[in-house]
C-alpha cells in the first residue's frame, strides 16, 4: 500500500485529506464495528480484535500513521463517533489533551486524571501530544449539512492554548471545513483546535477516530492501546 501526502502541507496546516484511503476496505471496517452501540454520540473502543488488521502498520488506516510517524507508530486510543437525528450535538472549539493508559501511577507532569468509560485518562505533558497524530476514517458521507469537523489550520503549532485565548487563535488561523466522502481519511496533528456544529440535515455520520503515537510513555505508564 502506498500512502502519499504533502508532508510540508501537513506540517503547516496540521491536517490533510486522503481521498478514498480506506474505500477498498470500508466493508471490512463496517464489519469490525458491527454490533457496537449506534445510539451513543461516542463509544470508546478497546479489545476489538477485528480492528487489528486495519490499524496495523500495513493496514489501510495504520499505514497512514506509519507514513506520518514512522515504523514505531501504534494505535493508542480509538473512539467511534456517530451523529444522527437522535445524537445530533455541537462541539465548542477545543484541543484534545488526554491520553488513555492501562493504570494510574504517580508520574510527574501527568494530570489531572479522569475515568472515561471505565478507562484511565490523563493529560500528559503537551509536547507528547505534539508528537502524536489523529486519524478520522469516514464510514459515511459528511457534506456541509451533516456536521463536518471544523479546524483552525496551523493552530497545532501554538502549543497548549488557554481556554480564554482559543477564540483569538481561531480568528488568527481561520477556519477550514473538513468535508468527506465515505472511505476518506483525515489526518490531523492531535493538538489542532477543532469544533463541530449540529447537523442541519442529520443522517448517520459514523467516524472511527484513532490516535497514534510512536514512543513509549515514561514513569512506568503504559498505553492502553486499542
Amino acid at each position: 500500500m502506498i500512502i502519499s501526502f504533502v508532508a510540508n502541507d501537513f506540517a503547516t496546516n496540521g491536517a490533510v485529506l486522503l481521498k478514498g484511503a480506506i474505500l477498498p476496505h470500508i466493508d471490512e471496517l463496517k464489519s469490525a464495528i458491527a454490533g457496537l452501540p449506534e445510539d451513543q454520540a461516542g463509544v470508546r473502543l478497546h479489545g476489538i480484535r477485528s480492528l487489528g488488521p486495519l490499524l496495523a502498520s500495513d493496514g489501510a488506516i495504520g499505514a497512514i500513521a506509519d507514513k506520518a510517524l514512522g515504523k514505531s507508530a501504534r494505535p493508542v486510543r480509538a473512539i467511534l463517533f456517530n451523529k444522527s437525528a437522535d445524537t445530533n450535538w455541537s462541539l465548542a472549539w477545543h484541543q484534545d489533551r488526554t491520553i488513555c493508559v492501562k493504570e494510574r501511577r504517580a508520574a510527574p507532569g501527568f494530570g489531572p486524571w479522569t475515568i472515561k468509560s471505565g478507562m484511565n485518562h490523563v493529560a500528559p505533558p503537551f509536547d507528547l501530544l505534539a508528537r502524536m497524530v489523529t486519524l478520522r476514517a469516514h464510514i459515511d458521507d459528511v457534506p456541509e449539512t451533516n456536521a463536518p469537523l471544523l479546524i483552525a489550520p496551523g493552530s497545532h503549532a501554538f502549543g497548549r492554548i488557554a481556554v480564554n485565548h482559543i477564540q483569538e487563535v481561531v480568528i488568527r488561523c481561520g477556519t477550514a471545513t473538513c468535508l468527506a466522502d465515505a472511505g476518506d481519511v483525515w489526518l490531523y496533528a492531535t493538538p489542532i483546535l477543532h469544533a463541530s456544529e449540529a447537523a442541519s440535515a442529520p443522517k448517520n455520520r459514523r467516524v472511527l477516530q484513532v490516535d497514534f503515537a510512536a514512543e513509549e510513555l515514561p514513569h512506568g505508564l503504559k498505553w492502553l492501546g486499542v
